[in-house]
């Protein structure tokens, strides 16, 4: 009786050990997957980001950009920041920007292109720790001139926000991530280039806001990641192994 009702615990107990490394294994594979993928994406963006400036794509060609082949590629053009109402969008700190490692916002205004179209420009760093409104309302105001100026940064396309960011806080116009065109509709810039252009030049006098050249810096922990789901999976063969020895007569 008692060797009848082993069986079934051992067999219940191989499956699920076996499910068990199969899904450790599977992490582990997955982890070297995305770490293939990130060296090719790190390699793409740093020779885009080596390139020199190329004319901002015209209008009729803008549905087919898309961020796997554009991200992060350098443009020059010349527009006009328009006289709308610009959005700061918080930052903890930037992965591509040396000089923006600590928190602040960015300054997202619209500009119009001379064929009339508008594009929306971030205009740059502002350390801006209590994301106050008058913070950026001074240093935005400058740049508001009305007079055409040539503008070259790097096309960026919006980020989706995740499930623990925070609401929009529409009374500061201050967001939690760089989504352009959802700030376009709330403030009413009208029809915007389904990218935006994270600028590089030219610098205000005084530095601010704090446009700046990109440098990717991608976190990379995906092999660490992968050795510990390869070591959890033999961990587990271990263990069945020791607990089956265990329960063999003596």
């Amino acid at each position: 009786m008692n060797e009848t009702a082993r069986k079934p615990r051992v067999a219940g107990f191989a499956l699920f050990t076996l499910f068990l490394t199969a899904v450790f294994l599977g992490l582990g594979f997955w982890q070297l997957q995305r770490r293939t993928a990130k060296h090719e994406l790190v390699a793409a963006l740093t020779e885009r980001l080596a390139d020199a400036p190329v004319a901002l794509p015209p209008p009729a060609q803008w549905s087919a950009l898309n961020p796997a082949r554009d991200e992060f590629r350098r443009v020059s053009f010349t527009a006009t920041y328009a006289p709308l109402p610009d959005a700061m969008v918080y930052s903890s700190g930037s992965a591509v920007r040396k000089d923006a490692s600590g928190p602040g916002t960015w300054a997202f205004l619209p500009a119009r292109l001379p064929t009339g179209e508008m594009v929306v420009i971030d205009a740059g760093f502002v350390e801006n720790t209590m994301q106050d409104r008058s913070v950026e309302d001074r240093a935005v105001k400058k740049l508001v001139t009305g007079a055409p100026i040539t503008l070259t940064g790097y096309l960026r396309f919006p980020e989706l926000p995740g499930w623990m960011t925070p609401a929009d806080n529409r009374d500061k116009r201050l967001w939690f991530v760089r989504d352009h065109l959802a700030i376009a509709n709330a403030l009413g810039w009208g029809a915007v280039a389904p990218f935006y252009v994270d600028l590089e030049q030219p610098v205000p006098e005084n530095g601010i806001p704090r446009p700046g050249a990109l440098d990717v810096h991608l976190k990379d922990d995906h092999l660490q990641y992968a050795i510990t789901w390869f070591a959890l999976a033999g961990a587990v063969l271990i263990a069945f192994g020791v607990w089956v020895r265990a329960r063999r007569p003596a």
